[in-house]
């Protein structure tokens, strides 16, 4: 390993593919936008390659540019970024080599499959890197149109789960080139959150992605937002129609602007979630390859990865949506009751009296408060433990359920929502611009909690087991007998089977839409 300080405030890395000069970042230091891969117009709808090698050193002190990506939904971005579609970068965070390898921690951002970047503030992994000691990694993959819609029916030219190739690209990139930032390629935990979470179960599935990483954190994930071959031909089909693109002239799309496909997307995601409530225009597909199976019906065949994972959701999900009027979750009983009719238009063979036992569930599901509480149930609270109670067989588990929100969330009717723990798991609070999180208090136990979700996640990713390191709760297991679930709050507690009543009703057959 050649490591070479010049200046003191900067570190340069010899990588595989080329020298990486880095920054000082409090007490660690920074290397922003490394190329893990090459996905530029030349791969559109098809799989990375590897960097081209670099020459000269290259000085990596900002980030690299962002996917293009739907306009009809906004995620806090610096307005400065460029948008390009040889997007596909890393950025390391990690202490100066010092010879002992150091736990990975690889970070997958959310945004739908259709929006989001590495380059967020809130995903800052500096104090992650400090306070565990360890190397972060965050990236760059392709989004919407150009990563997750599958064309693979519309020519021999395109490939299915394109931003998932890229994620598999970027952990391979890590497996090659994290020893030279001081990393251990053999201690690799991925963590995300909503979709990038989604991409981690979707990825403890796939063979081709088995072995890249050891041990997973999956927060608040949409495992059963994954379709079949059918549906992703027919959504690519009407694809083509909103771009103006015959359906024997798919090659077409290989020369179009970026800006006429985006824009063409967001005309697709806002039919999509409008005509189907609760599903998304561009996900993950099971092709038989890269996706062999929908991951959450593998998980309970077993055909999951057998590595430690952590998994949970946050208490409020959908109140978010309601309060931006997002339509990605159906919160009124009108979308709530189109969900299922769709859903069981999509299972002819699914017997009425089951939706009316879920139902039956929610006693106020024609209210907002109940149709909110099914949305995210079935979004995301019943893929979670169906996941769990399956992988629990036979790897270590655990589940959270974060419970915590400031004076100013609860008041706002927000509460622990949607995407609300990032700034616990990072570290990073305030980092919209204009934030009301603290506006009635709250900071020092926001803070207390963040200290123990972080050391948690620190300690799973060293050691296999999510133990805070000081006097905090004891975490333990999930297991199918007792389904121990850790409930972060002001004071963490661990509950029995908090959702013994919800799992009655909805029972262990996945519901969703294929």
């Amino acid at each position: 390993m050649d490591v070479t300080a010049n200046p003191p405030e900067t570190l340069r890395v010899d990588t595989p593919d080329g020298a990486v000069r880095g920054y000082a970042a409090g007490n660690v230091f920074v290397w922003k936008g490394i190329p893990y891969a090459t996905a530029g117009p030349e791969r559109r709808f098809r799989a990375p390659v590897p960097p081209t090698p670099w020459d000269d050193e290259r000085d990596c002190r900002e980030y690299g540019p962002i996917a293009p990506q739907a306009k009809a939904m906004q995620v806090p971005m610096d307005p400065g970024m460029v948008v390009d579609e040889d997007c596909l970068s890393a950025n390391v965070w990690g202490p100066r080599p010092n010879g002992e390898p150091r736990p990975v921690m690889v970070w997958i951002h959310g945004g739908a499959y259709c929006v989001g970047s590495s380059s967020q503030t809130v995903y800052d992994g500096r104090r992650l890197a400090e306070l565990g000691d360890l190397v972060v990694v965050t990236v760059n993959y392709r989004l919407g149109v150009l990563g997750f819609l599958d064309l693979s029916s519309c020519g021999d030219g395109f490939e299915a789960n394109v931003g998932l190739r890229d994620l598999i690209a970027a952990l391979e990139w890590v497996r090659r080139s994290i020893a030279a930032f001081g990393g251990d390629p053999g201690n690799v935990t991925v963590f995300g959150e909503s979709s990038g979470a989604g991409s981690i179960t979707t990825l403890m599935t796939s063979p081709r992605a088995e072995g890249l990483f050891h041990r997973a954190i999956a927060q608040s994930a949409p495992a059963t937002s994954v379709y079949g071959a059918e549906r992703a031909a027919a959504v690519a089909a009407r694809y083509l129609e909103l771009v103006g693109v015959g359906a024997g002239e798919a090659d077409r799309l290989l020369e179009l602007p970026i800006e006429k496909l985006t824009t063409a997307g967001d005309e697709l995601l806002d039919e999509v979630i409008t005509t189907v409530p609760g599903t998304l225009a561009m996900a993950p597909v099971v092709d038989g390859d890269l996706v062999p199976r929908y991951p959450v019906a593998a998980f309970q065949k077993g055909y999951a990865h057998r590595i430690p994972l952590i998994i949970g959701t946050n208490r409020d999900e959908a109140s978010i949506f309601r309060l931006t009027r997002s339509p990605i979750l159906p919160v009124t009983a009108d979308t709530v009751n189109q969900m299922f009719t769709a859903i069981a238009s999509d299972h002819p063979n699914l017997p009425a009296s089951r939706v009316a036992e879920i139902i039956s569930a929610y006693p106020d599901w024609s209210k907002s408060t109940g149709a909110m509480a099914v949305s995210r149930d079935a979004a995301f609270r019943m893929p979670c433990l169906w996941i769990a109670d399956a992988h629990s067989r036979h790897s270590p588990t655990w589940v959270y359920r974060f419970d915590h929100a400031t004076p100013m969330l609860k008041a706002a009717r927000v509460g622990a929502s949607h995407a609300t723990e990032l700034p616990y798991v990072f570290g990073n609070f305030g980092t919209l611009n204009v934030d009301p999180t603290f506006w009635l208090g709250g900071r020092k136990t926001a803070l207390e909690v963040s200290g123990r979700v972080q050391r948690r996640w620190l300690a799973f990713a060293r050691y296999g087991v999510p133990a805070a390191l000081d006097a905090s709760k004891h975490w333990a297991p999930y297991l199918e007998d007792t389904r121990s679930t850790l409930l972060i709050d002001k004071a963490d507690t661990l509950a029995a089977d908090p959702d013994r009543d919800l799992r009655a009703a909805w029972g262990d057959k996945v519901m969703g839409f294929s």
